[in-house]
Order: structure tokens, then sequence, then C-alpha cells
């Protein structure tokens, strides 16, 4: 199976989240090896190291080498804990990869020939994505290093759907398989602006009735103050 990164680890014993926070002001990530028939594993991660690596898209969707003392295992990014207000990792899910077990991993769709689609080029079409990934399973060995979806064909209101994304052999979209098939990408007209002038008309029509209605009210309102000082006389 291919390795695309390197990461060092520090096996650690201490759980919970004052443990936690405590590595974290060490700038140290807290993080968990798992699968792979073996026990959990507690580490803790450099997170100066770490950063460098989590903005690159295939952090995520390629075989890591985890260094952990003498020993390397190939693992996966399983989920990444983010800080909501700043750039800090605040924890790290990793799964073992064993060469004859399938994987599930997600990966990014990266599109091309939108431009020059006849969709878009000739009929005046927008293009929307509605999914930038996908889920897929195969065994390591068969992890594509990235998946491609040619638009280049598309013509207006044509949509290409999780089935129609090219994947080599031995890998399989999950959503399929679990007849979740669900559109990727669409080409559509633009809609059309509603226009404003028949809005302007209709309001500068109203703005006289209400205008004719209010000083009438006052009107009567005037002749009638007499009426109820000479009753109370």
């Amino acid at each position: 199976m291919k390795i695309s990164f390197e990461l060092a680890a520090d096996a650690r014993s201490d759980e919970g989240k004052g443990a936690s926070r405590r590595l974290r002001h060490a700038g140290k990530v807290p993080a968990i090896l798992y699968g792979g028939k073996r026990d959990p594993r507690m580490l803790s991660l450099n997170h100066e190291k770490l950063m460098t690596l989590v903005e690159n898209e295939k952090f995520y969707s390629t075989i890591i080498g985890l260094k952990v003392g003498d020993e390397t295992q190939p693992a996966i990014v399983k989920d990444l804990q983010m800080h909501p207000a700043k750039p800090q990792v605040l924890h790290l899910d990793l799964q073992r990869v064993l060469e004859t077990e399938k994987i599930r991993i997600r990966l990014p769709i990266h599109f091309k020939g939108e431009s020059i689609s006849p969709g878009v080029k000739t009929q005046g079409g927008i293009v929307s994505h509605r999914i930038a990934d996908i889920e897929v399973s195969c065994l390591p060995k068969d992890l594509p290093e990235e998946i491609t979806l040619d638009l280049s064909q598309m013509k207006l209101n044509e949509s290409k759907y999780i089935s129609d994304v090219p994947l080599p052999a031995g890998v399989v979209a999950t959503a399929v398989t679990q007849g979740k098939d669900q559109v990727v990408v669409s080409i559509h007209s633009p809609r059309a602006e509603e226009p404003e002038a028949p809005v302007a008309e209709a309001a500068a029509a109203a703005a006289p009735a209400v205008g004719a209605a209010a000083p009438a009210a006052a009107g009567d309102a005037k002749k009638e103050e007499p009426k109820k000082e000479g009753v109370k006389k």
C-alpha cells in the first residue's frame, strides 16, 4: 500500500478532559488509534507539526504512516475536531489499516471541463455542485490517489450522480451499494429576476388611496368633538 504522509506520535496513559487540557497547553494534541483487531491506543501528537498537514485535503483521503516508538502503523483519519474560533486541533481519531481488510474513506471529487461544456458555453447554464466528496470502500492497495468527474459533455438541465463518478476496479461508492445514489452536479438555467417596474407601479397606485383615507378620518374626528362637548354641558 502507498503511504502518503508520515506522522510521529507518543503513547499516553492518562485519559479524561483534564488530561486532554494539559496536553493542549503543552502544545500537544490528544489522539486515539483503533481498529485492526487490536485494542484502542491513546496517543499524543505535536500540534505544530500536525497543523502543517491538516490543510492538505489528501491528509484525509490517503494512508498515513503513524510512527509510535519503533513501530510504524498504516492508518487513516476518521475524525478531526477543530476549535470553533481559532486554528487549533482539539482531537484526532485514527483507524488502523490492514492490507487484507477493506477500508471506508471519503475522497474529494475533482471536477473538470465545466467551462467548455455545452450547457455552460453555448446554452448559458450555471453549474451547481451538490456533493464535494464521496465515501468509497476498497482494499488499501486499490485506494485511488484522486477521483475526477468530467463535465465537458454536459448539457443544460443535465445532472450527474454518484454512480456516474468513475472509480477504478475494486473501488465502490458506499452510497450506491446502499441504494442512496445522489446528484453530484447539475447544469441549470439562471433564475429569471422578477421585474421591478410592476412592483413600483402597484405601490404608487396604492399610495393615494391610503393618503385619502387618512384625512377623511381626521376630518370626521374634528366634527364630532363639538357634539361631545355639547353633551357634557
